[in-house]
């Protein structure tokens, strides 16, 4: 581990990125191996159950820490650096990772050469926020929290506008925030999941956050923030969960059984984030770092790994995760060309009666983790030991 204590990054940062890196692949496993995950909503409650629910809930976590982290980041690794400098280090990186999401990541995720069914996830929306990043960051720190805080607690006001069309202004709505399907021609469409504008609202908010674990920051005033933050959003959460008049556009609603009335309550909206879904999700990662600041152990130590290469990491296990999906057709006499999935894969419904149970998805995640685990630590070790690379910082 000699990499780890060499390191002069914040651990505790990397830490919490690698819990959301390790759950992530849970929801990804779960996304390729359970039956009928591929026409059906985990948190749809009159199919769901509780385990499952609580599968897909805690996976929530991953997307808002991700990108609210890659602010943060975005911050200490200009704390060095001229303002000219970490803006094309943003705008070049942002427009690198949206290229990797319309190529790499949409071949690792279907395996479709011909790119049919085109999906901008969270890579897209990271990559974007950057390139709008990269512009912000010369407005001064209290403009900057203010346009981070204005888009996240005030863009569900912008929930009644729906748009259903194709032309450009529609385009550009569902890529704003809306999301949607854009059809680019009868062979090839594109899903907008992660509409930019609360996204961005997230990163913003990250790297004003990232002001908080400057060298010079005092320790305890850092804590005492983090609990702050962390308890005054989860409260505000109950808060206007409670009120259930905004902050998510679909209210929760009392249920036949108690347990999927307090499923209805946490079933917060993602495709925007939701004010309630940002929330529950940041708040609790407040209080993460809080407890997790002067805790070294061999559980941080193996969270680091993953924290520390996030990138690589996230391909790479979308990658393994796919190829173990075809392995485990191939295993019980199904055809392996059924999981290079084509639009055409759900208008026909080939995968309708494909999967496995939830069991059986958790033991096939902790397969991946522990596949991942070397390969991540070498190139975490690589990293370390190759600063003067440029080029790794794209990695």
């Amino acid at each position: 581990m000699a990499a780890i204590i060499k390191s002069t990054r914040i651990e505790s940062i990397d830490v919490l990125r690698g819990i959301v890196m390790v759950v992530m692949a849970l929801d990804h496993t779960r996304d390729y191996f359970h039956f009928g995950s591929f026409f059906s909503n985990p948190t749809n409650l009159e199919t769901t159950t509780p385990f499952l629910f609580f599968t897909r809930f805690i996976t929530h976590y991953c997307a808002p820490i991700f990108v609210f982290l890659a602010g943060t980041a975005a911050f200490l690794y200009g704390t060095n650096k001229t303002k000219p400098s970490l803006f094309k280090f943003l705008f070049t990186r942002g427009l690198w990772l949206i290229f990797l999401e319309f190529t790499l990541n949409n071949f690792l995720w279907w395996f479709d050469i011909t790119f049919s069914f085109v999906v901008l996830q969270v890579i897209w929306v990271i990559g974007l926020s950057m390139v709008v990043l990269s512009f912000l960051i010369f407005l001064r720190k209290k403009i900057l929290l203010a346009i981070g805080a204005i888009l996240v607690l005030g863009h569900n006001l912008l929930d009644t506008i729906k748009v259903t069309g194709n032309n450009i202004e529609d385009i550009i709505w569902y890529i704003l925030h809306q999301g949607g399907q854009i059809y680019t021609s009868p062979d090839q469409t594109i899903g907008a999941y992660y509409p930019a504008i609360p996204w961005i609202g997230i990163m913003v908010l990250g790297y004003c956050f990232g002001y908080f674990f400057k060298k010079d920051f005092d320790v305890a005033l850092r804590k005492k923030w983090l609990l702050y933050l962390g308890f005054g959003a989860i409260g505000l959460f109950f808060l206007i969960r409670g009120l259930n008049v905004y902050g998510d556009p679909v209210p929760w609603t009392p249920q036949n059984t108690t347990a999927k009335t307090i499923m209805s309550f946490f079933k917060v909206s993602k495709y925007p984030p939701s004010l309630a879904y940002t929330l529950i999700t940041l708040g609790p990662a407040m209080l993460f770092l809080y407890g997790i600041e002067s805790i070294k152990n061999k559980v941080t130590n193996f969270l680091l790994v993953f924290g520390r290469v996030p990138l690589f990491y996230y391909f790479v296990h979308i990658l393994v995760i796919h190829v173990f999906a075809i392995i485990g057709i191939v295993l019980f006499g199904g055809n392996w060309q059924d999981m290079i999935i084509t639009k055409d894969a759900f208008s026909t419904g080939k995968l309708l009666n494909y999967g496995y149970s939830l069991c059986i998805v958790y033991l096939v995640w902790i397969m991946v983790i522990a596949f991942l685990y070397p390969f991540c630590k070498k190139y975490m070790a690589y990293k370390a030991n190759n600063k003067d690379k440029w080029w790794l910082s794209y990695l």
